[in-house]
């Protein structure tokens, strides 16, 4: 029987889904006080001023998911990206690789050995990066001509990298003990927590903008409107589908009769989601970032005045970049021949369409369709930081990767509170009972 009272208190009464929350919160807490822990043999005043030279590069990119452990250079200065890499970069070899596709399809053990292999291939990459971010420190300079690095040579760059790799395993072993232990998704949750906390400053600095007025009450009135109207069109939108209808045929085994019953094949209008703006972003600031460091030559203040975000030239790569990689992780992720295959083999079929072949060319054909409803809403979020930057001069990049992953970790994390409560017939989190499109 539901136990009256508001959502949020229902959380309390139950005592292992509170233990799971406390549980995931002392994790986070672990990860932001590691943020602040310095790796050694770094000079902090001119690693700060690099970063503001080259907020607009991928250092950027890194910096954010990393939660500003990149630019204070921490032990966790290279965050969970060496993992969210190696992920993709299995999921990418699944396609290419018979022994990768056969795990992928065994079920729990497979899925084992998958994430064990993820694993190795963070630690790797950890390696790899590591041991370039030391080189490059060592030909950094602050201000006055003062080097990065107090005492370069092979001991600083082996220290580097054996700190920033371990940081990393460390870090993925937080994410797997949140996953395991807490509530959520641990790696979303990491991300989250280091997005998140550099929000207090960005309210701290709209707030002084206000008080020397750089910034119009009315213009930060409507930025608070805007704010709320986008983080609901990006909840509606995550939880857009296209529900193919499906009819089962009647079976009978023995004296009973099986099957005949209707349900759906959900598309989900982002199907990739925010991979095609992590990809796009990436690509193209990886050539802005190599450009930075040889502004002598002429080419290179061009290549980097061109691939600034803002500019016209570097929005128009990025939706298209975008528009791509949605289109080419969809196609990764979901095999519409596969699932027309499974269709067939369980009795299933399509009203109106022939089974085998015609109904992947059907579901192929509904989702390119609806992919493309998803790439204009993925390219419309993350031109918006620009327009606010450029035009109403916001003081903080408000939308693209960053709002996806926040608006949907934090959808993701609510629907696993929700579940728990819901098995044990509490209401739903949030007091108007379950988030509405959940089924």
């Amino acid at each position: 029987m539901a136990i009256s009272g508001g959502g949020v208190a229902n959380i309390f009464k139950i005592p292992e889904l509170k233990r799971r929350i406390l549980i995931a919160l002392a994790f986070l807490a672990v990860y932001r006080i590691g943020v602040n822990v310095p790796t050694p043999g770094v000079d902090s005043a001119a690693l700060t001023a690099f970063f503001e030279r080259h907020r607009d590069t991928i250092f950027g990119i890194f910096d954010m998911f990393s939660g500003g452990a990149l630019e204070n250079f921490s032990v966790f200065a290279l965050g969970i990206m060496p993992y969210i890499s190696a992920s993709i970069i299995l999921q990418l070899l699944t396609v290419v690789i018979p022994h990768l596709e056969r795990l992928k399809n065994e079920g729990e053990q497979g899925r084992k050995k998958i994430t064990q292999y993820t694993r190795y291939g963070t630690i790797v990459l950890s390696i790899v990066q590591g041991f370039g971010i030391s080189v490059g420190l060592e030909s950094m300079q602050g201000p006055g001509g003062i080097p990065a690095v107090m005492d370069p040579g092979w001991a600083f760059r082996l220290m580097t990298m054996i700190t920033l790799t371990a940081g990393t395993a460390f870090i993925m072993w937080l994410g797997e003990q949140i996953s395991e232990r807490g509530i959520g998704n641990g790696i979303s949750l990491i991300i989250f927590a280091g997005i998140v906390a550099r929000l207090p400053a960005a309210i701290g600095n709209t707030f002084r903008m206000l008080s020397t007025g750089e910034m119009g009450i009315f213009i930060a009135i409507i930025l608070v409107l805007l704010m709320v109207g986008v983080i609901a069109f990006i909840n509606f939108m995550e939880q857009g589908q296209r529900r193919i209808p499906v009819q089962y045929a009647k079976r009978v085994v023995g004296r009973k009769m099986y099957g005949g019953q209707s349900t759906h094949l959900p598309l989900k209008i982002n199907t990739a989601g925010v991979i095609p703006p992590i990809f796009a972003s990436s690509l193209i600031m990886f050539p802005a970032t190599i450009a930075s460091f040889f502004q002598d030559v002429t080419f290179m203040q061009y290549v980097t005045a061109a691939l600034r975000p803002g500019s016209i030239g570097y929005e128009a790569l990025y939706v298209g970049f975008i528009f791509f990689f949605c289109y080419f992780y969809t196609a990764i992720v979901f095999d519409p021949a596969k699932v027309a295959d499974n269709l067939k083999k369980y009795g299933g079929y399509i009203p109106g369409i022939r089974p085998g072949k015609r109904t992947a060319d059907y579901i192929d054909r509904v989702l390119t369709r609806i992919t493309f409803g998803g790439a204009l809403y993925i390219s419309a979020v993350c031109v918006l930081p620009s327009i606010l930057m450029t035009q109403f001069n916001v003081p903080f990049y408000f939308g693209g990767t960053a709002l996806l992953i926040v608006v949907g970790v934090a959808m993701d994390t609510v629907s696993q509170i929700e579940s728990h409560l819901i098995t044990r017939n509490y209401e739903g989190f949030l007091s108007t009972g379950r988030i509405k499109g959940r089924r």
